[in-house]
């Protein structure tokens, strides 16, 4: 089927690969360990976005303030500046993740960020998506925190005969520039930007979160994560907050550096990011832009879980 339409995949391509089992990566949040998916994933850039904001009391940049917004964006452009950078398939490339998620490089990151000013963006590499997320928590306390994808406009939109698999096309993410990281090259996985979190207290499942978006995943995953912990929401509260996205999803003619925020933002807030130097585009009020979040919370005292689901989707929290 692959080579029917005008595919370059062979038999022994498929025959030779195998999925790998992997560690995930982390970095201290608060007193949690945040975990998430390893390169060639960027869930590196949404640990980084926790990484850096340990240098900063949130309870100086109330939720919804031009402050955190502003913050939040700066947070995003230095994770994904390192992102950009390195992201790709660790057998064919060097990443340093030691480095970028080492505290001493999250205070250095935080230092460059300028409180009344808005640093210059870099062009968004992701496009597209057809995904969903999905988190789990049983009787027992185990949890699972999983996404799914087939990319863009259903995939590649070819299903091999007698599978009923919608074959993804994520391939389109590879680069012929011969210094990316994503130059494209046999038998190498491209970036990508699946990611599913998680926050454990002392080993244990706390926050299962998660969100699709593609370049948004990591800045609402970072949303939900200080939502939750820094101010205290319940994951429904800090699903349905205003939220942001520092770059583009699916609309190719925006420009990469915009800010989108959410309509319900308030006027005030948004001439402030402008006068900061943030190129600013409002979105409706729930914005299908802005990702369909769902996150459970574990209350190890109360033995309850407290569940929460994106009014800018079709999920469902349901115990």
């Amino acid at each position: 089927d692959s080579a029917a339409n005008g595919g370059v995949f062979t038999a022994e391509d498929f025959a030779a690969h195998s999925a790998d089992w992997v560690e995930p990566i982390r970095v201290r949040y608060r007193g949690y360990d945040a975990l998430n998916l390893p390169p060639n994933t960027q869930g590196m850039a949404a640990l980084s976005c926790l990484n850096i904001l340990n240098n900063f009391d949130l309870r100086q940049y109330p939720d919804g303030s031009a402050d955190y917004f502003h913050l939040m964006a700066e947070v995003t452009k230095e994770a994904f500046h390192d992102r950009d950078r390195y992201l790709s398939d660790p057998g064919f490339v060097e990443i340093p993740l030691d480095k970028i998620l080492s505290a001493d490089y999250g205070r250095m990151q935080a230092d460059r960020i300028r409180a009344r000013s808005a640093a210059a963006g870099t062009p968004a590499l992701v496009r597209g998506g057809d995904t969903v997320w999905i988190g789990v928590v049983d009787r027992r306390g185990n949890a699972v925190s999983l996404i799914q994808s087939i990319c863009d406009g259903f995939g590649s939109g070819v299903i091999p005969a007698q599978t009923g698999i919608v074959l993804q096309n994520r391939g389109k993410y590879f680069a012929l520039d011969e210094v990316s990281p994503n130059r494209l090259l046999p038998r190498k996985r491209t970036f990508h930007t699946l990611i599913a979190g998680m926050l454990l207290e002392a080993c244990k499942p706390r926050f299962v979160y998660g969100t699709m978006g593609g370049e948004g995943q990591p800045q609402t995953q970072t949303a939900l994560v200080t939502r939750v912990i820094d101010f205290g929401m319940s994951p429904q509260e800090a699903i349905e907050a205003p939220r942001w996205l520092q770059g583009r999803f699916l609309d190719l003619t925006q420009p990469a550096t915009q800010l989108h925020l959410e309509g319900r933002v308030t006027d005030s807030v948004v001439a402030e990011l402008r006068r900061r130097g943030h190129t600013v585009a409002m979105t409706t009020d729930y914005s299908d832009l802005m990702g369909h979040a769902g996150a459970i919370f574990i209350d190890p005292l109360k033995s309850v879980l407290h569940g929460g689901a994106d009014p800018r989707g079709d999920g469902a929290a349901v115990g």
